[in-house]
């Protein structure tokens, strides 16, 4: 994590990775195709998967204990 604080947009759009199926199903298989896809595009491409991390300080396909 940066240090950067988290504004409330960044929550907004944790939000959206929280619920969106492929990162549910990557955060709960911990494998698979869903799992492989989530971990290439979280930083490059899905500024909803930045935005989870940036939150949450874990990425987004991360198993929540």
């Amino acid at each position: 994590m940066t240090g950067r604080t988290t504004s409330s947009l960044d929550k907004a759009l944790a939000r959206v990775c929280v619920r969106c199926p492929l990162g549910r199903r990557a955060r709960k298989q911990q494998g698979g195709f869903a799992f492989r896809l989530v971990q290439r595009v979280e930083a490059g491409l899905c500024p909803f998967c930045r935005d989870y991390e940036r939150a949450y300080g874990l990425k987004a396909h991360e198993h929540i204990a």
